[in-house]
């Protein structure tokens, strides 16, 4: 039998790493580079809009393929027009990070392992760092360190997640195994949210086959708060325990949930209580602000983002619960080729995902540059910040700051 050196196209068909691909990877770090120093003069907007810029990518697929380093230098310069500046400092569109250097470091090294982040046997060094991740910010958020946790893409799969988890131990605890005997026939969940709710944890209602018609929707004050009256009123009428959704850090207020007196209401009915703190839970890690997420650490799942007030890159959150053998009888579903759990826990049988990108490097990255204190400090600036554009604006004519700042 001839070898592969006997061939030599099937010998330049496994070389894993030819002076063209070297080629492209340096042109992206180059023009990576260039993008990240022009950020402070460069333009918010796209220039073009999709109809505009369809034409540069939306043709056939060529019968022969292209330079690797060719490719890159065109592709980043045909989408550059249509590149908006979310991690320029005059972003100001919605609530999301910046993209930290030291992460975007480390989400090289990230696509050039090409780890498949799964299974601890298969990576042991991702596992152990997104653990690291986890155990750090249990810490800094000010949530028992016995949790259970996994990292996700985000927020609304962090929501929807906990949701599913939530759903199905209401019901084991009236006897019945979803997972077994699916939802038809299952007894009724009474689901409690506020009427001034994210869209993330109403998505995850409804991917978990709760009808968002019949959530009840608990009245606000005029800061977004969910009013304890109306709770209280809810509760009373729920013949079953309850899933109730509170917040930490309103989409337009920033405000949070009154955690310390709602979260007793729902323990009298035995319901669960889930906090959607995408990213108002961070105001923990800063000890003069922990006051306004008084009693958060009581709930039984909450869910946070890491793209967004840590900065880390796309994409990156934290689906966190109380009891972690929830959370893994929920989202394990394993096949007879992979392992069985080890020392230490698998990742996919805590998420939704078996194959998935080591989406935790970037942020133990940024956590290990900031440390602790970095963390405080940022979130305290954040805050100080706001509190002067407030203050500024209000002084202006014409301006009216239509929320209290917190």
């Amino acid at each position: 039998m001839k070898s592969a050196a006997d061939n030599p196209s099937l010998h330049d068909a496994v070389q894993p790493f030819r002076d063209g691909d070297r080629q492209a990877v340096e042109a992206a770090a180059r023009i990576a580079i260039a993008y990240r120093t022009s950020l402070e003069s460069s333009q918010v907007t796209p220039n073009l809009r999709p109809a505009e810029i369809s034409e540069r990518f939306d043709a056939p697929l060529a019968e022969i393929g292209e330079d690797a380093a060719t490719v890159i230098e065109n592709l980043a310069s045909a989408a550059a027009s249509g590149i908006h500046g979310h991690t320029l400092p005059r972003f100001f569109g919605y609530v999301c990070g910046g993209s930290m250097p030291v992460g975007l470091a480390a989400d090289i090294l990230v696509a050039a392992w090409g780890q498949n982040s799964a299974s601890a046997w298969e990576s042991p060094s991702v596992a152990v760092i997104e653990q690291t991740v986890c155990r750090w910010c249990l810490g800094l958020l000010g949530l028992p360190d016995d949790c259970g946790v996994c990292l996700v893409t985000g927020a609304t799969v962090a929501n929807t997640q906990v949701i599913i988890a939530a759903r199905d131990a209401l019901l084991a605890r009236r006897g019945w195994d979803v997972s077994e005997r699916g939802l038809f026939g299952a007894p009724e969940i009474p689901v409690l949210i506020g009427a001034d709710a994210h869209s993330a944890p109403l998505a995850g209602l409804k991917y978990a086959g709760f009808g968002l018609g019949q959530a009840i929707h608990i009245a606000t004050d005029d800061q977004g708060r969910i009013l304890l009256d109306a709770l209280q009123a809810a509760l009373e009428g729920c013949a079953q325990p309850p899933l109730v959704v509170l917040q930490a850090g309103q989409i337009n207020t920033g405000t949070f949930d009154p955690f310390a007196d709602a979260i007793p209401l729902v323990r009298q009915k035995q319901g669960w209580v889930h906090v959607d703190g995408a990213f108002g839970l961070w105001m923990h890690a800063v000890p003069e602000l922990r006051s306004r997420l008084a009693g958060v650490a009581d709930a039984d799942s909450w869910a946070v983002d890491l793209h967004k007030w840590l900065n880390a890159p796309y994409d990156a959150g934290l689906c966190i619960l109380r009891d972690r053998t929830t959370l893994v009888a929920a989202m394990s579903a394993r096949g007879a080729y992979l392992p069985d759990t080890g020392e230490i826990w698998e990742p996919n049988d805590s998420t939704l995902e078996l194959s998935r990108r080591a989406r935790g490097v970037p942020s133990y990255a940024i956590l290990k540059h900031l440390g602790a204190s970095g963390v405080r400090e940022m979130i305290s600036r954040h805050c100080a910040l706001a509190t002067y554009l407030a203050e500024t604006l209000s002084a202006e004519p014409g301006f009216e700051i239509l929320n209290d700042v917190v």
